[in-house]
């Protein structure tokens, strides 16, 4: 059986690319479409594979500031055709709007968040990226919906995705979570000026990832540290904020990450989250976290046994979770223990039945983390 595989662009490195990843190791043998592929800022091993670009690749600007190219995507995928069996479509909001010649697998992270959580995605109505919405928004939402009913089946990365495409697009979605990409027990490179006991934030910098009220919240908290992974936007911004406990280290390889993890005391995370990834990353780690509760961080997050809540991305309510989280007692290798749910085995075995039952015309009916049934 023949697979493509199609992501919206391969020019940053965020939970999605990490799925999509997996999906590349999962059929090591199908071909890989993307709009936008700059090797420096995606993950290194993205080289190890054969990536076919759209002409949009030739333009250096799109490549290094991939938000330029929205009033274009859509058009560009449209006239993408792929010769297939089964094409699985990993996307937040363009890849699924290729043309296939066999069955269509939606691989959905949120349906565009652009387009129907602008305000919180954008953090200002007033914002260029709002306006640009405003002004093109209804024949995007015409053609995302359409580009969401040409699919065979759709995926969802949790339950709060599941529901959004219900919402969105009178949809049923099965569940398959994406894996834990990172391996505890690979080498880890020591990150020099940073000494134990920090709590870490990884995350792109991004205004609905809430960054700044987690500095906020640390400015409260003088006697903790903090530290930041991660690049984006906001990052002069962010560190003009920042006091002398907060550390921004911007981009680090695997091999640090896995050490920065290692050598934390907890995961901190604000973010409106579609699937919560960082804090199953801190659990194969043993480490617990402090998260935001909305959205995924509900679903791999279990309260007081992996983590603490907080009910609103506001550095108060932020620095009081974090002063819970240290009085309580966390067995490092229980926590562990749970991160076992989302391997890369239990995530290809699942992907590869639901491309299997695509392909045959057949309802895919996957397990969930814990060995429920997810579809109806």
């Amino acid at each position: 059986m023949k697979v493509a595989l199609v992501h919206d662009y391969l020019t940053q490195r965020g939970g999605a690319e990490r799925a999509f990843l997996s999906m590349c190791r999962a059929f090591p043998d199908a071909e890989i479409f993307t709009s936008l592929y700059e090797p420096e800022l995606t993950f290194p091993e993205f080289g190890d594979f054969e990536i076919h670009t759209t002409p949009l690749n030739r333009v250096r600007a799109l490549r290094r500031r991939h938000r330029l190219a929205l009033p274009l995507l859509a058009s560009t995928f449209s006239r993408l055709e792929i010769d297939a069996d089964v094409t699985i479509c990993s996307s937040s909001g363009w890849a699924h709007g290729v043309r296939t010649r066999g069955a269509k697998v939606v691989y959905c992270y949120n349906p565009a968040r652009w387009l129907y959580q602008t305000e919180q995605y954008t953090g200002d109505r007033k914002s260029p990226g709002a306006a640009a919405v405003r002004l093109v928004g209804n024949a995007l939402r015409r053609w995302d919906y359409r580009a969401a009913h040409s699919a065979t089946r759709y995926l969802a990365i949790s339950d709060t995705v599941r529901e959004r495409i219900q919402e969105t697009y009178g949809i049923h979605a099965d569940i398959v979570e994406p894996p834990i990409t990172i391996d505890p027990s690979a080498p880890q490179t020591a990150v020099e000026g940073i000494d134990d006991g920090y709590f870490v934030c990884v995350s792109r910098l991004l205004r609905y990832k809430n960054v700044e009220a987690i500095i906020a919240a640390f400015a409260l908290l003088p006697n903790e540290r903090l530290v930041i992974v991660g690049r984006g936007p906001l990052e002069e911004h962010l560190k003009s904020i920042a006091l002398g406990n907060v550390t921004l280290i911007g981009t680090v390889n695997e091999a640090e990450l896995r050490w920065l993890y290692a050598h934390s005391r907890a995961l901190v995370a604000a973010s409106y989250e579609d699937f919560g990834l960082t804090p199953v990353e801190a659990l194969a780690f043993g480490k617990p976290s402090v998260v935001l509760r909305y959205g995924g961080f509900r679903e791999t997050v279990l309260e007081w046994e992996t983590g603490v809540f907080f009910d609103e991305p506001a550095g108060p309510a932020i620095a009081r979770a974090v002063k819970e989280l240290r009085q309580l007692p966390f067995a490092p290798d229980v926590l562990a223990k749970r991160a076992e749910n989302y391997s890369q085995a239990r995530f290809e075995e699942r992907l590869h039945s639901a491309v299997a039952s695509a392909a045959a015309g057949t309802k895919f009916k996957p397990r969930g983390a814990a060995g429920e049934t997810t579809s109806d």
